[in-house]
């Protein structure tokens, strides 16, 4: 019969960590007036952490009096502390440290290689650190990227980069990336941005480490263009040049055709100029995919992350797009079911709770409106204070959102077989058939705070409009 005492083993151990009975090592962690002398034993250390191990056998200590001494000026007293505690009894307490300390902790234990602290610190971070890991994601990954165990907390970053790439793109720290961290970034599937606005960054990129070479591409010289193909070398197959537009090949990429290899131009050409014949090519990337992926052709990600906070009645801070509660199910798209108020109520009608999405003609206008309860096709009117109209007067803009919910009257969702979507009991916001849509404000008015006849004519006209379904997940 055998007994397992670990819990014990672990106290034990911890009591020798604190007395420091019979250790042979003085280590001196941090410098200057923040320095403190800690004391261990050569043989916990050199089983437990193979920095320790290598470091003994090959004698790269200084001894003296009988004992090794080891100097970390780059490690505050406070960290190592909690690494030699975790070296004799695998306890560890990050809850006191501030985001920026655990990622220190994180570095110097994968110095020391302590393999299974680096993983329970990346995970510690990514579960309770998120706000600080969101606050610059790109300069914590030019902190880390040199170290390759890292690949939790890396891909936990380029995934914070990649929902919201021109965050980072339109920004000036774009053009300072080191090139291993743009190399990574580039490689990723998820990078949610159009490849020409890709093809374009690089270019930036690539000029802002040639500053003598001239932003007129017209005005190079043979000397600028070596130069420029020389820092683009390693990027340039990074970019996935056949899923970018026949137009914009010719206007942004074809008059930079020396900076590719011909044989890449060449295809290329081949490709725009005879679309519908095969191609002989077996290397061609996919196109990029956000991981977030809804059914929609109106609207990104992040404007369903701002459905679900207006939803939730969420006014001091939207959802993010990795915390969005609910699913949005595409029931109905007019260009592809029919835009006609039979064919709405045939897909709509009694699936619960949906938001409409619409797209005014001639615009980047979005307007729309969420209905709690459920479309049919009764002839009736329902009262309820959770529905809302909203509008984004530009779309590619989330700064623009305006909504404005219920006051609770009687129509406020209005289901009548032969319109579409119908809210308001002035027809606030109503789809009357084809492409024409109404949004009156002369009577009476179900949704005060938001005006749409402020922003659209009445009636307007739409490109295409979506109809999804909410569920709570």
């Amino acid at each position: 019969m055998s007994f397992e005492y670990f819990q014990e083993l672990a106290t034990d151990l911890e009591k020798l960590f604190t007395t420091e009975k019979g250790y042979d090592v003085i280590i001196y962690a941090g410098e200057n007036e923040n320095i403190k002398e800690f004391h261990a034993h050569s043989n916990i250390l050199s089983t437990r952490s193979q920095y320790f191990c290598t470091a003994f056998s090959n004698e790269w200590a200084e001894k003296k009096d009988g004992k090794f001494i080891f100097k970390k000026p780059n490690v505050s007293p406070q960290l190592f502390k909690l690494i030699l505690r975790f070296i004799y009894c695998g306890k560890i307490d990050l809850k006191m440290l501030q985001g920026s300390e655990v990622l220190k902790l994180l570095i110097v234990v994968d110095e020391l290689n302590i393999q299974s602290l680096v993983s329970c610190i990346q995970k510690y971070l990514i579960k309770h650190q998120d706000e600080f890991l969101q606050q610059n994601p790109m300069g914590i990954l030019e902190t880390i990227y040199q170290h390759e165990e890292f690949t939790d907390l890396w891909n936990h970053c380029f995934e914070k980069i990649c929902e919201e790439p021109q965050i980072l793109f339109d920004s000036n720290k774009f053009i300072s990336l080191k090139a291993p961290v743009l190399n990574l970034l580039l490689k990723r599937d998820d990078l949610n941005l159009d490849e020409i606005f890709i093809w374009n960054s690089l270019l930036k990129w690539g000029l802002a480490q040639n500053p003598s070479i001239s932003q007129n591409p017209t005005k190079w010289s043979k000397d600028d263009i070596t130069i420029m193909k020389r820092t683009l070398h390693g990027f340039v197959p990074l970019i996935r040049f056949y899923h970018i537009s026949p137009e914009d090949f010719l206007d942004k990429v074809y008059p930079l055709k020396k900076l590719l290899p011909k044989d890449l131009v060449n295809n290329l050409l081949t490709l725009h100029i005879t679309p519908n014949k095969k191609q002989n090519i077996n290397d061609i990337q996919p196109p990029r995919q956000s991981k977030f992926i809804y059914d929609s052709t109106l609207i990104e990600h992040q404007h369903f992350a701002i459905f679900s906070s207006w939803i939730d009645k969420k006014n001091d801070s939207h959802y993010s797009k990795k915390n969005i509660p609910y699913n949005f199910n595409l029931l109905y798209r007019a260009s592809r079911d029919g835009n006609t108020p039979a064919a709405f109520h045939a897909k709509c009608d009694n699936k619960g709770a949906t938001i409409v999405v619409v797209k005014v003609k001639n615009s980047e206008q979005i307007v729309g409106g969420y209905n709690p309860l459920r479309w049919d096709s009764s002839n009736t009117s329902k009262s309820t204070y959770d529905s809302f109209l909203f509008l984004f007067t530009d779309r590619k803009d989330t700064k623009t959102a305006k909504v404005g919910y219920s006051n609770g009257d009687q129509n406020s969702i209005r289901n009548y077989p032969v319109y579409g979507p119908m809210f308001g009991g002035a027809c606030d916001l109503i789809h009357y058939q084809n492409d024409n849509w109404y949004c009156n404000r002369t009577t009476s008015i179900s949704y005060p705070t938001i005006n749409l006849q402020t922003y659209l004519d009445n009636p307007f006209n739409v490109e295409d409009y979506e109809v999804f379904q909410v569920i709570r997940k």
